[in-house]
């Protein structure tokens, strides 16, 4: 993943200062928060990012995958 340094903020200068992170999100797309150094969060606006536009059907298949991945052992068991 390439991260633009502009939209780089650490986690205790989003903390500080919410309403920064949320206008460079607006303003760039999204924002990369750092974490000891590495990056651990990103806030993104919802109407420039393309991957958030799912259908609900398509919302609906997401959240099926991840339940079934997780509890894959449990389903298997059940189906017995």
């Amino acid at each position: 993943m390439l991260i633009d340094t502009n939209q780089i903020l650490t986690v205790t200068e989003a903390n500080q200062n919410f309403s920064k992170a949320a206008r460079l999100a607006e303003n760039r797309g999204s924002v990369v928060i750092f974490k000891n150094n590495r990056p651990k969060y990103m806030l993104v606006d919802l109407s420039q990012n393309p991957l958030i536009n799912l259908t609900d059907d398509e919302k609906i298949d997401v959240a099926a995958k991840r339940v079934l991945e997780r509890y894959r052992a449990a389903f298997e068991e059940l189906a017995k």
